[in-house]
């Protein structure tokens, strides 16, 4: 086997990485944001690399991805481990669930955490398919990992994608929450579709409208841009109507000093029953901690839209207003959330945890996105 140092030119959509004892940590944000802003969630997330892959082209018939994962588990609330996916030519060859890494377990009924270190991880793809191929090995969403070592049966290069580049930013549905595999998340679903590169900057439970963010999205090079804000607002709580909109205005406006003229989508938030017409904040449900499937509540009050508060039906007005009052930017669109998850396709595709996607809902949102925002009169077509 031809062992392989992995460098910034062999992996796709990370905005750093990092030097660690054991290899490099990819990262989504460059330091300069937690460092300023040492968010514990938001540090989390940004390191679990949702859309980050390692891309090579080779011969190899055998590839092997040595790395060490790292997770966040909750006592009474456990979920699947994170995978590795190896895809070649837009198509989910295979599939490598996670085992061993260290692990932060937390308790979400008194708060302690206790931290459990474990041992590395060897993902191996095998029977590939014969001859010259470009081979994308899709990183873990939902468990941060160092990569040690790339192995293979044939020599790999680089690849420079012709590929038209989509950042897109959104919360824990576009960071990939509850879906099975990272290939497999709506972004990665969208993309693959659309055959363009995707720069996932889905931020699970910190899509904020944070002007830091805006600024990561304005110095990235981008060819698309989409952002879908709203439900991590309502879920804290933490905006009212009149800092809501003026804060999406700067959002944008930060964005485009960067990218004056790059198709740009507005999405507003999927249908979610419990925050609809109820403001946040959102909790988990306390009678579901130990069940097989823990879900949310809102804990606001139905109805409540007194001082400005905000439900997702309150959000799409306001984000449909503002798109309209900024019509002088013929580039920029907006998108209803609902037209990729309604209330109809919750009656099909329920939210398993009344908040996140299932893996076939987000194939669903993510065919449907690529439909209309790549399709023939979408704001995203050539």
């Amino acid at each position: 086997m031809i062992t392989t140092t992995i460098t910034a030119g062999l992996v796709h959509g990370a905005a750093e990485l990092e030097t660690t004892e054991r290899g490099l940590r990819p990262h989504r944000l460059p330091a300069t944001v937690p460092a300023r802003f040492p968010d514990p969630q938001l540090t989390m997330v940004e390191a679990q690399p949702s859309g980050v892959r390692i891309v090579v082209r080779t011969a190899a018939r055998t590839v092997e991805l040595h790395c060490h994962p790292s997770r966040v588990g909750y006592r009474g609330a456990d979920r699947p481990r994170g995978s590795i996916d190896l895809v070649i030519g837009d198509e989910i060859v295979a599939s490598d669930r996670l085992g061993d890494g260290d692990l932060a377990e937390v308790d979400l009924r008194t708060g302690t955490s206790e931290f459990r270190p474990g041992g590395p991880h060897t993902a191996t793809f095998t029977d590939l398919p014969a001859g010259d191929k470009v081979v994308e090995i899709w990183l873990p969403h939902n468990e941060a990992v160092e990569l040690i070592a790339l192995r293979t049966d044939e020599p790999v290069q680089p690849v420079t994608s012709g590929r038209r580049l989509w950042v897109h930013h959104g919360s824990s549905i576009s960071h990939g929450s509850n879906a099975t595999t990272p290939a497999r998340t709506w972004p990665a679903v969208a993309a693959r579709r659309a055959g363009v590169d995707l720069r996932n900057l889905g931020l699970g439970g910190s899509a904020l409208v944070d002007s830091f963010t805006a600024r990561v999205i304005r110095d990235a090079p981008a060819d698309l841009i989409s952002v879908k804000l709203g439900i991590n607002v309502v879920n804290l709580d933490g905006m009212r109507l009149r800092t809501f909109v003026p804060a999406v205005h700067g959002f944008l406006d930060t964005i485009r000093d960067g990218h004056p003229r790059t198709p740009m989508v507005v999405i507003s938030p999927i249908f979610c029953a419990i925050h609809e017409d109820t403001p946040g904040p959102g909790a988990v449900d306390p009678a579901t901690l130990g069940t097989d499937q823990v879900r949310f509540v809102a804990t606001g009050r139905p109805g409540d839209r007194e001082l400005g508060r905000l439900s997702l039906q309150v959000i799409r007005e306001a984000l449909a207003s503002l798109a309209e009052r900024r019509a002088d930017d013929p580039n920029l669109h907006y998108l209803d959330g609902t037209v990729l998850y309604g209330e109809k396709d919750a009656a099909a595709h329920p939210l398993p945890d009344a908040l996140h996607p299932d893996t076939a809902t987000h194939q669903l949102i993510g065919e449907r996105f690529a439909d209309h925002a790549f399709g023939p009169d979408g704001p995203f077509h050539r």
